[in-house]
């Protein structure tokens, strides 16, 4: 079953059109299908079947994307997917309701999994949700926070980025009636590879291809945006580069262009991204322990190639 061609067949075309158009707009726009995909692979792991699953994996996939559109309302950004932003395209409210809407159908997607697992799935489901608004409002409060210490942006990343990737996981092998234990594995190894993914994804706002990347490159140091990266740079810095580094965080300017060549340059000076690279390893030979507890079939080895495609990501 072709998960992306089953995102594309959900009908938008309803009214009114102001609302459904932006949500048919931003699930057309592509993206890895990252967390659907998780959520099929666990079950065919345990031999589930994939109608049983799919409505659990499209709910997910829609759930996320509504993230998306709330998130980059709060980031004011520009690019997504190397399209405009749904608040660029329209605007801000559009981005919102049509966000709402989006958070809605995906209950009414989750009310497809079979009656005898519902209840747990919309549990699991529910803890999910509570998990990234909570992730989201601890990096809110970094914003206004001097300083970040690294067990405080992994807490934020664990709930904010993490959750949905071990959650897809762990629903998905309910679904197919993989034991407690296998679940809390796999819920273990996308907690890893969530973390991994953040951190990769930190890494290429600064050092990624826009072409490639989907989105402006520096945005995080536009912003002053506490990313492993800049938390990293200031535990590594001595007094001189902390005082750099801390003017320019300081600066809020119409044109960053100077600021973000600056700001890399400090971080290419003090070897950054050798540093968080070796930790995106790191987090992935961690979640590929608790895949090997697993069953080892073909879903497996899917999963196992998901983990080393993360080392290699360039968008």
């Amino acid at each position: 079953m072709n998960i992306n061609e089953e995102i594309l067949k959900l009908d938008w075309d309803r009214d009114p059109y102001g609302l459904y158009e932006p949500i048919e707009y931003t699930l057309a726009s592509g993206g890895k299908r990252v967390r659907p995909q998780l959520a099929m692979i666990a079950s065919q792991m345990f031999g589930g079947r994939d109608e049983d699953v799919l409505p659990a994996a499209l709910a997910l996939e829609v759930f996320h994307n509504f993230t998306l559109l709330h998130d980059d309302v709060m980031d004011k950004a520009e690019v997504r997917r190397g399209r405009p932003t749904v608040h660029m395209k329209w605007n801000e409210s559009t981005a919102i309701l049509s966000g709402d809407q989006m958070l809605i159908e995906a209950y009414k997607l989750l009310s497809g999994v079979p009656r005898r697992k519902l209840a747990k799935v919309l549990e699991m489901f529910n803890d999910m949700a509570t998990e990234i608004c909570e992730g989201q409002q601890y990096d809110m409060d970094f914003e206004t926070m001097n300083r970040v210490k690294e067990y405080q942006y992994f807490e934020m990343i664990g709930k904010k980025t993490a959750a949905l990737l071990g959650y897809a996981l762990k629903i998905g092998a309910y679904i197919a009636g993989a034991k407690k234990k296998e679940q809390d594995l796999l819920y273990s190894f996308g907690i890893g590879i969530g973390f991994a993914f953040q951190l990769q994804d930190d890494i290429l706002d600064v050092w990624g291809a826009p072409e490639t990347f989907g989105k402006a490159i520096g945005g995080d140091i536009c912003c002053n945006k506490k990313s492993i990266v800049s938390i990293t740079a200031l535990d590594m810095a001595d007094e001189e580069s902390c005082k750099e580094l801390n003017y320019w965080f300081g600066q809020i300017l119409e044109d960053n262009t100077e600021k973000i060549a600056k700001v890399t340059a400090i971080y290419d000076r003090l070897g950054v991204r050798e540093h968080c690279e070796k930790g995106v390893k790191r987090l992935i030979d961690s979640a590929l322990r608790s895949l090997s507890l697993l069953p080892q079939n073909e879903a497996t080895e899917q999963l196992r190639q998901l983990a080393n495609k993360l080392n290699a990501r360039k968008n």
